[in-house]
């Protein structure tokens, strides 16, 4: 078979600055005919010419259904030799545009807040689900060392425990080169390009080679995209029912034109695994009431709220938005009681019950509670009056009085400035936003500064820094409170 398919493949001469080359050309019916067999299907052939062209160094397409062979070098021999130059450390330029390429992935579209792992520390300990992706070089092996880790980060915020471990939802990487070697090769590409555009290797190639180098390019960094999408299919988010204390999720191949982002395909995820939803209902929160509370009748907010994230109940992707939007649809259609300042005798200063509550009295803090409806209609049940003296005999016809004057024209309404100035002890700073400021915001033109000025120790002044600018992040004021360390 290799005689005849000799014979069958036509020998060219090729002659460049005086020195002559052999190569060869054949077109597809030809290497049909001259490798294939009766039982041959001819479209293998086909396809392992085209891969062969892809990959080969000295190989080049020459028509529509042609390729020829010489010993002159094509682009791809140039984007391999660039390629080799790269520095593939973890710290290098691969490593760096890994980085960059997987952030720009995931953030784009994202519907959780993203953090790229750096240590266990910097990770926020908010009520909010926060993807939490990890750097390439880290790899899912099912078992072992990594999966402690994983649990150790999900529970532990540096040396204390976490308030809220189940916000923390992982994302890791298969093993393998696969993104490497993609990016890899999406740099060596630009690489060409940029010596090409720069005229560094404008003569030594042809025109329809330089041409197509762009569409390298593009086609390269989209490879690198898909590749992150198949790369990163492993979720892991905290789950006390399981024995390890983590839920591993297979997220399965993806492909970026899916159609939603990367964000959006692990949250479907995690909804189709029954591990989340979008709001809660009354039923929901009667079935899952806890047993210790069933006879108080009475859950503290901050404690109904933390049982969305830290996998008790199912996970909300903002709990703080979606309570403060269902319980007062709750309380007004008289499903549940909201009230604050608990007595001793049981009673609380305040309850609200089948009327209407406004969003702001939705306070996450110590002394707010969601009521059953039994112990909601119980506290508003009047009390019985106790009976008073008979009662005395009718008045009589009311003496004539002088005749009414004139009306007065009406006058313009007059507007008092009130100004509130001083010092607020600290152990009412929590009650401030649920007492005082919904009283300020009767009135008009309401403004509302803060100023704080505190010492701490020199070492601890960078991560305190962090916290309070996560702080004002999570309240998204960042951008109206200034914070500045002197």
């Amino acid at each position: 078979m290799a005689t005849r398919g000799t014979a069958e493949i036509p020998w060219a001469l090729s002659v460049i600055g005086g020195v002559h080359f052999w190569s060869v050309q054949a077109h597809l019916p030809e290497l049909r005919f001259a490798l294939g067999e009766p039982e041959t299907d001819t479209t293998t052939v086909d396809n392992a010419a085209v891969a062969l062209q892809k990959r080969g160094f000295y190989l080049r397409r020459a028509g529509s259904d042609g390729f020829r062979f010489g010993l002159k070098p094509t682009l791809r021999k140039v984007m391999n030799d660039r390629r080799a130059s790269l520095d593939a450390s973890r710290g290098g330029q691969v490593g760096r545009e890994m980085d960059a390429l997987i952030k720009i992935e995931f953030q784009k579209g994202a519907v959780l807040p993203v953090e790229i792992f750096k240590d266990g520390a910097s990770l926020p300990d908010t009520p909010r689900l926060t993807l939490v992706v990890l750097p390439p070089d880290v790899e899912w092996e099912g078992n072992g060392a990594l999966r402690d880790q994983l649990l150790s980060w999900t529970r532990r915020k540096g040396e204390s425990d976490r308030l809220y471990p189940g916000a923390l939802v992982w994302c890791v990487r298969r093993g393998g080169r696969g993104l490497q070697d993609k990016v890899e090769e999406w740099l060596a590409w630009t690489q060409v390009k940029k010596d090409i555009d720069d005229g560094t290797l404008a003569g030594e190639f042809e025109p329809s080679e330089r041409s197509s180098v762009s569409g390298q390019v593009s086609t390269a960094r989209d490879e690198a995209q898909d590749e992150i999408w198949a790369d990163y299919r492993f979720v892991v988010v905290a789950d006390p029912h399981e024995e390890s204390g983590l839920r591993v999720i297979d997220l399965g191949a993806g492909h970026a034109s899916a159609g939603e982002s990367l964000t959006g395909r692990i949250v479907s995820a995690l909804k189709s695994e029954g591990m989340m939803n979008d709001s809660i209902g009354a039923g929901y929160l009667d079935r899952n009431w806890p047993p210790a509370l069933r006879e108080s009748g009475a859950w503290d907010l901050q404690g109904l709220r933390k049982s969305f994230v830290n996998g008790v109940l199912t996970r909300l992707r903002d709990p703080d938005s979606v309570l403060r939007t269902q319980i007062p649809k709750f309380v007004a259609s008289g499903d549940y009681g909201l009230a604050y300042g608990q007595r001793s005798d049981g009673t609380f200063e305040r309850v609200w019950f089948r009327e209407a509550v406004g969003e702001e009295e939705i306070s996450f803090e110590p002394g707010v509670f969601l009521l059953r409806k039994e112990r909601a209609a119980a506290l508003k049940s009047p009390v019985p009056a106790e009976p008073g003296p008979p009662p005395g005999p009718p008045p009589g016809p009311p003496e004539p009085g002088p005749a009414p004057g004139p009306v007065p024209g009406a006058e313009p309404t007059a507007v008092t400035r009130i100004r509130l100035r001083g010092q607020v002890p600290p152990e009412i700073w929590n009650r401030l936003g649920h007492r005082l400021i919904p009283k300020l915001r009767v009135g008009e033109n309401l403004a509302l500064t803060v100023e704080a000025v505190f010492d701490i120790p020199a070492e601890s002044a960078a991560a305190a820094k962090r916290e309070i600018e996560q702080a004002l992040s999570d309240l998204a004021i960042g951008g109206l409170v200034r914070l500045d360390v002197e």
